[in-house]
């Protein structure tokens, strides 16, 4: 197969986003992160129509016994309203928001990282993807760890900034800087028109 590209989706999913999902009825969504989907519209537009794979990773908190979620002492200590069924693989809350489908591959993930224990590289190699164009949440926890993970195995790595979101914008724009030493970072718009080329 040869050489492609791929748009990779970290994370936009409805329990972090979507006003009935974890986060939104605990009214801890990001406020950067309002407006995401449709900031991105422009992007999958544009991977689609060049061909790219359009991948999608789905952070999950897998039920131990008794059906309550494991969490790491991090993770319930910044989020203790995780409960029964959030990010739990097959719910609702857990699926890709509707709006940005159809999606080519869709892949779990347990840590920051998509690319720690899951299968997201032999995804991309068997699609024959050496280019990423990454987006998502958040921009200092999974997309970095995600990018920097990508950078090692030797992905070209291209981040969409204003299509990433973090509960801070210092802390986003923070997490840019440092992240424009491993991958391209510009916007959807700059990317969309060709600005910066890694389509195909």
């Amino acid at each position: 197969m040869s050489p492609s590209s791929a748009l990779l989706l970290v994370d936009l999913q409805r329990d972090f986003l979507h006003p009935n999902g974890a986060y939104g009825r605990e009214g801890c969504v990001a406020p950067m992160a309002s407006g995401l989907t449709e900031r991105l519209a422009p992007a999958l537009d544009t991977a689609r129509s060049a061909g790219m794979v359009v991948v999608a990773t789905q952070f999950t908190l897998v039920p131990g016994p008794g059906g309550e979620p494991i969490v790491n002492e991090h993770l319930r200590r910044l989020r203790p309203f995780l409960g029964r069924g959030d990010f739990a693989a097959g719910e609702w809350g857990h699926g890709v928001l509707d709006e940005l489908g159809p999606i080519d591959a869709v892949v779990e993930k347990i840590a920051y990282s998509a690319f720690a224990h899951t299968r997201l590289e032999w995804v991309l190699r068997r699609f024959g993807v050496e280019r990423l164009v990454v987006a998502g949440i958040t921009t200092n926890g999974g997309v970095a760890s995600t990018v920097r993970d990508a950078h090692v195995r030797e992905f070209d790595v291209t981040v969409l900034g204003d299509g990433c979101a973090a509960f801070s914008e210092p802390m986003h724009d923070a997490t840019l800087t440092s992240l424009s030493s491993v991958a391209r970072v510009t916007t959807i718009a700059e990317w969309c028109d060709g600005s910066v080329s890694t389509h195909g």
